[in-house]
Parts: C-alpha cells; sequence; structure tokens
C-alpha cells in the first residue's frame, strides 16, 4: 500500500482528514505533527492521530530551529504585512513542508496532504515548500476535493464518525498557535463590525484589565539577534517564552487586522503576538540608532517586499536568500540594550545605548561644541536649494514674458 504524509495538528480539519483519506484514497496514513511551541496542545495528538485511524506518526520539535532560522531572520528584516501582522502563521509553513518532505522520502511516501482551506493562503505555503524540495510528490488538499462546505459540516463529520475536536458550533473559531503567535479566525470575527470580545484571548490579558503600573524590560541584542533580557543571556526559547510571559500579563500584542489574503479575497482576523511584539520594538530602536539614514531607509523599503515574500509562501527563493544577506550585511552594528515600557497594551521603547551608536552628543546638543559649524549650513542649503530656485526663476520668466 502507497503511504501518504499528513501534515496533523489535532485540530478540526486535520482530525477528519484521517478517516475521509482512507474512505476515499487506498493509501496508508502517516501523521506528523511539527512542535514549534504550540505547549499543551500536543498532548493528545499522538494517541488522538492514532485512534483515528493513522498507522503512525512523527512529533518533531522543531521550537529553536523555527526560531532561529525562520522567526529571527523576519526578525532582523524588520518584516511586517500590510503594517500589523507579524507574520506568525507564515513563517512556520515551510519548515513544516521542508520537514514533510524529509519524512515522506523515508517512508517512501508518494504523497503529501495538508488541511490548509481552498480561500487561505496556507495551501500555498505548503505546497511551495514541498514543490521546492521534492516536486514529484502528489499533494492531496481534501478542502478541494470533499463534499464538506463549512466548519459546522466538519463538526458533523467529525461526530459522525466518533472523533473528537477541539470546536463547537458554539465555539467554533478557527486558531494557529505557535511560539511566536496564535491566530483567530471565523465565527463572529468574519463580520469586521464585531469587535473581538474579551474571552477570545488565549495568550494576552484585555489590555484594560493589565496591571496600572508600567512593566520595564531591557531586551539585549548581538548582531541583531535578541540574547539576553535584563543582563540575563538567555538562548531562543527561554528568552521568547519569558517575553511573551511579559507581554501576555501586560496586554501587549493583540492585533484585529482585515488584510488582503493572497488568493484575491480579504478576511478579517485576530492575532496575538506578544513577545514578537517587544522584540520588534525594541529591534526596531537599536536600528534607529546603529544605522544611517540611507541604509536604513532602503532596509525600510525592502521590509515591505520580504515581508509580501513570506506571507505570499516564497521562503525557499533566491531572492529571499539575496535579501538577508542584505540584512544580515546591516545587523553586524546591530548590537546593544534597549529599555522597552509596557503598560495596557503598548509598548514603547524608552532608551537604547550600544557600542556602535551614531549619535553623537556632541554633534546633537544645542549647547556649543567643537565639530559642527553652524555657518556651514549656509553654503549647504544654497547648493541643496539649486533645483527650486532654478524653478523658481523659470516660472517667473514665463510669467513676465505673459
Amino acid at each position: 500500500m502507497d503511504k501518504v504524509i499528513l501534515a496533523y495538528s489535532g485540530g478540526l480539519d486535520t482530525s477528519i482528514i484521517i478517516p475521509w483519506l482512507k474512505e476515499n484514497y487506498d493509501y496508508e496514513v502517516i501523521a506528523f505533527c511539527a512542535d514549534v511551541g504550540q505547549g499543551d496542545e500536543l498532548e493528545p495528538v499522538r494517541e488522538k492521530a492514532l485512534k483515528s485511524g493513522a498507522s503512525k506518526i512523527y512529533i518533531e520539535d522543531l521550537t529553536e530551529e523555527f526560531i532561529t532560522d525562520y522567526i529571527f531572520k523576519v526578525l532582523k528584516a524588520g518584516a511586517v504585512y500590510e503594517k500589523k501582522y507579524l507574520l506568525g502563521t507564515s513563517f512556520a509553513r515551510p519548515l513544516m513542508a521542508k520537514k514533510m518532505v524529509e519524512i515522506a522520502e523515508k517512508e517512501g511516501a508518494v504523497a503529501i496532504c495538508h488541511g490548509a482551506t481552498g480561500k487561505g493562503n496556507d495551501q500555498v505555503r505548503f505546497e511551495l515548500g514541498v514543490k521546492a524540495f521534492n516536486p514529484y510528490l502528489k499533494i492531496i488538499a481534501p478542502w478541494r476535493e470533499w463534499d464538506i462546505k463549512s466548519r459546522e459540516d466538519a463538526i458533523d463529520y467529525a461526530r459522525a464518525h466518533g472523533i473528537e475536536v477541539p470546536v463547537s458550533k458554539e465555539k467554533i473559531y478557527s486558531r494557529d498557535r505557535n511560539i511566536w503567535h496564535i491566530s483567530h479566525e471565523g465565527g463572529d470575527l468574519e463580520d469586521p463590525a464585531h469587535e473581538a470580545q474579551n474571552n477570545l484571548y488565549v495568550l494576552t490579558v484585555p489590555p484594560e484589565e493589565a496591571p496600572d503600573k508600567p512593566c520595564y524590560v531591557e531586551i539585549g541584542f548581538e548582531q541583531g539577534i535578541p540574547v539576553a533580557i535584563n543582563s540575563q543571556k538567555m538562548g531562543p526559547i527561554q528568552l521568547l517564552t519569558e517575553l511573551n510571559r511579559l507581554g501576555g500579563a501586560n496586554g501587549v500584542g493583540i492585533t484585529s487586522l482585515v488584510e488582503n489574503r493572497l488568493v484575491g479575497m480579504k478576511s478579517r482576523g485576530v492575532y496575538e503576538t506578544p513577545g514578537g511584539t517587544i522584540l520588534y520594538a525594541a529591534h526596531e530602536e537599536l536600528e534607529r540608532l546603529t544605522l544611517d539614514r540611507r541604509t536604513l531607509q532602503f532596509k525600510e523599503q525592502m521590509a515591505l517586499k520580504y515581508a509580501e515574500l513570506v506571507y505570499d509562501g516564497n521562503w525557499f527563493t533566491k531572492l529571499r536568500e539575496a535579501m538577508d544577506a542584505f540584512v544580515d550585511e546591516t545587523q553586524k552594528t546591530v548590537t546593544g540594550k534597549v529599555r522597552v515600557k509596557l503598560y495596557k497594551g503598548s509598548c514603547e521603547a524608552v532608551a537604547s545605548e550600544s557600542p556602535y551608536s551614531l549619535y553623537l552628543e556632541d554633534l546633537a546638543t544645542f549647547g556649543g561644541d567643537d565639530i559642527y559649524s553652524h555657518k556651514d549650513a549656509e553654503g549647504f542649503i544654497n547648493l541643496f536649494g539649486i533645483p527650486l530656485k532654478v524653478q523658481a526663476m523659470l516660472n517667473r520668466k514665463i510669467g513676465a514674458d505673459k
């Protein structure tokens, strides 16, 4: 019997895919679950997959690789999709796809299966990741084949097959969680006119319920990579876990976004990214201190393209590698400390220092200094203003001729 590798999370969609595959394909189903820091969600996964009909399941801890090889690359690039989305789901899928191909080749499987819908972005991210490493694997996407049309239908299918799922028709949100974030979609969130209710949040307290006293945290960076909290060195998992705790306790990192999906429609999601929001604020402030104007501005422009590329599933491309090379060059001096103030949902970098700081107090001061001559500004302005002066002279000449 040929084998198929199923990207399995234990959620609604992937739970019903196992019996559906066995009913509609003559394949042995092998489940693959990537541990990317989703916490206690993984506890029932192994038993549930086998009980649902999988012949075996791989559960691989990819959390540190996810942080160092994916999250930190995007953080250093400063990439944010449509000004709000910190790409938590987007950059997890390529890693999962890569590992699925490795397992497929190890098992001699002929196909890959995923639970992404035909309306979403994840189908693209999974499948481009698979194609980048093994273009000969068959790809099965049940949402593009079966008669199930909605999450309500999927719940009915699960009940008919005796499969327990972590949602109900009353609590029907679609969620994706990893160590970077948790996303919420579906249900009442599908109407942008509805504000997310406070009982939605998983990682973060509602800002109005956060402490009345601000919390300060200092982040240490080495070449753009966060390595310490309050001068205490930490590994990537420990560091992000602690920042999630601090950010979540202070209501930081909640974003409601109507975004433009790759497939052409708009969708509404609510994201919680407490630790990531802190890191972005701190990293951006350190770059302001250590990068020159032109490099910083060019990097900001490139970050828009980088975010779009990641969102669209084009992780394993020469363009992303080339942009990473540029980013890594800029990060050689992004070393130092940034103090961040957390207060009732706000996250503000309030102080920074670096051995590579381009800020010279003697130069910037309103007091006297021996570096800058105020008289030099006159010649600079005269030269800088030549195009405006010439245009004005021409306008006057034309006006006089009339």
